[in-house]
């Protein structure tokens, strides 16, 4: 372990915030890393095994919920002087199916208990889940997309930021194809669907943006913006020419923009479907 990383990062964390905020590769000093028991007239010293609030995906929860530590590590003494390995389970307390695996090294800090910890990785990897809308609406690139998560969730701004690019690139026509089907359930006008169309034919990205500024419908404004537009102003800025702390700015604002485009697109097509069906209801019971 580097002591120098240690020292860059001597603010302490709550054991708690570590697991649930610090990416793979982070080593840092932690509050409360340690317990301490007396036992057969000694102290030891074990791992503290806070509760964590992490998201769940299981279908009952969906959402966050708080994770308990299973079987914590309490057969060895926490370290002084060599870094101990861990696995450290975790469940989520509310559907008990969820789990979380962390690979640790951790050192205690004297006698107290401060320590420092390193996280290697953990299963599943690192980050917020990404939403199924989104990874629908990029299709065939879902792979693609989830090694610039990866990128994006260790830090390596510009493996991330050429990632997200390659993707809203390559799947312009199937995103063009989302908006077209809501310009066409709202009743669009016929020059704003022939745009769309237009832009599906261009094979430059930034033409085809250019040509639907205006056929965007209103119910996918992000905040009173063109997505496309904030999605083609993030993605021409020179790569070569920003650093890999302004690239991964960059990156993450690109896959949040996505992400919203991904929720506005199905919400705006589910409220139609639902207003379809709404008519048919109170046609049927008027027959």
């Amino acid at each position: 372990m580097s002591e120098q990383k240690i020292e860059e990062q001597r603010t302490p964390k709550t054991l708690a915030e570590f697991l649930e905020s610090s990416p793979p590769a982070t080593l840092a000093l932690i509050s409360d890393l340690i317990s301490k028991e007396w036992r057969n007239g000694a102290h030891w010293y074990f791992f503290a095994a806070p509760e964590l609030h992490l998201h769940c995906g299981n279908e009952r929860c969906n959402g966050m919920r708080v994770f308990r530590a299973v079987k914590p590590p309490r057969s060895a003494d926490v370290p002084t002087s060599d870094y101990q390995f861990l696995f450290v389970d975790y469940c989520c307390s509310n559907c008990a199916a969820t789990t979380k695996t962390f690979s640790l090294a951790v050192k205690r800090d004297g006698d107290g208990p401060p320590g420092n910890a390193y996280k290697f990785g953990e299963l599943p990897n690192f980050g917020p889940p990404t939403p199924a809308r989104l990874l629908k609406l990029i299709g065939p690139d879902r792979e693609l997309f989830l090694r610039g998560r990866r990128c994006e969730n260790q830090g390596l701004g510009i493996g991330a930021f050429v990632y997200y690019r390659r993707v809203i690139e390559g799947q312009k026509n199937r995103i063009i194809d989302e908006i077209l089907k809501v310009s066409q359930k709202i009743g669009a006008p016929p020059e704003v669907l022939a745009a769309l169309e237009a832009a599906k034919a261009e094979t430059q990205f930034s033409k085809a943006i250019d040509t639907i500024k205006p056929a965007v419908p209103q119910t996918l404004l992000v905040n009173g913006h063109n997505p496309l537009t904030l999605l083609h102003s993030a993605l021409s800025e020179g790569l070569h020419q920003q650093s890999d702390e302004v690239c991964l700015e960059l990156a993450t604002s690109v896959r949040v923009v996505l992400a919203e485009l991904s929720e506005r697109l199905a919400q705006a097509l589910k409220d139609e479907a639902e207003l379809n069906k709404a008519i048919s209801r109170l046609m049927q019971a008027k027959g």
